[in-house]
């Protein structure tokens, strides 16, 4: 599905950094594969009375709900991910594995579940408390990799279960999401999603995984990880 871009007339398009407009729900009600793109070099802010923190998006990955074996909306509507089935332009926030938090974007209109996972971004504002963030949960080599992955990227913006739901097209919100102020879309690749397995990481029927060409911060692609066969021993 497809709506009017309702973007404001951006302040800077020579500047791939500027930040644009807030955009209105209806941005975000659009088919989730062109949201995911247009994702790309958006400035996603998190406030906080520690300070702000601002990742500019670099990586995303689309996952399109009830036609995706790899969405968590494949099999229906569960507690855990409700807010996919909701109002578009939300944060969906879950923990993975039991270990680290991953941000979604929900898209599409209410009731389509559809989400845009954020995969890594470059910290533009708040970089002393992203970089006291990461080291208080690990190691943090270098500035390359302060935002890259998604668990990265969360610790980064201070968020985890608390903020599922929250509507980042509020401009006075403590998350909110402004649109790349640039080239309406990009120059960007694609490819398959990373460590999705079964029919969902097909890369051929799934590269849905989408990232801003010559970005550093940008994830490397893993397989999802497969159990070797058994092998008898006599």
């Amino acid at each position: 599905m497809s709506t009017p871009d309702d973007a404001a007339s951006p302040p800077d398009a020579a500047d791939p950094r500027a930040v644009g407009a807030v955009p209105a729900r209806v941005w975000f009600a659009r088919d989730v594969h062109a949201v995911a793109r247009d994702l790309l070099g958006a400035h996603l802010t998190s406030r906080s009375p520690e300070g702000d923190v601002t990742v500019r998006l670099t990586e995303v990955e689309a996952y399109g709900g009830a036609d995706d074996p790899g969405s968590h909306a494949f099999r229906g509507r569960t507690s855990r991910n409700a807010v996919m089935f909701a109002e578009p332009g939300r944060l969906y926030v879950y923990r993975h594995l039991g270990l680290h938090h991953c941000l979604n974007v929900v898209a599409q209109p209410t009731g389509s579940p559809a989400a845009v996972l954020l995969r890594a971004g470059e910290v533009v504002e708040g970089e002393d408390l992203a970089w006291r963030r990461r080291e208080a949960v690990g190691v943090v080599d270098s500035q390359r990799q302060l935002a890259r992955g998604p668990a990265r990227l969360a610790v980064c913006l201070g968020l985890d279960l608390r903020a599922n739901g929250a509507d980042v097209t509020e401009p006075g919100g403590a998350t909110v999401l402004h649109r790349s102020a640039g080239p309406h879309r990009a120059a960007h690749a694609s490819g398959p999603r990373v460590g999705v397995s079964g029919a969902g990481g097909d890369p051929q029927a799934h590269p849905w995984r989408y990232w801003l060409t010559g970005e550093r911060t940008v994830s490397a692609y893993r397989p999802a990880y497969r159990r070797p066969a058994s092998v008898d021993v006599p």
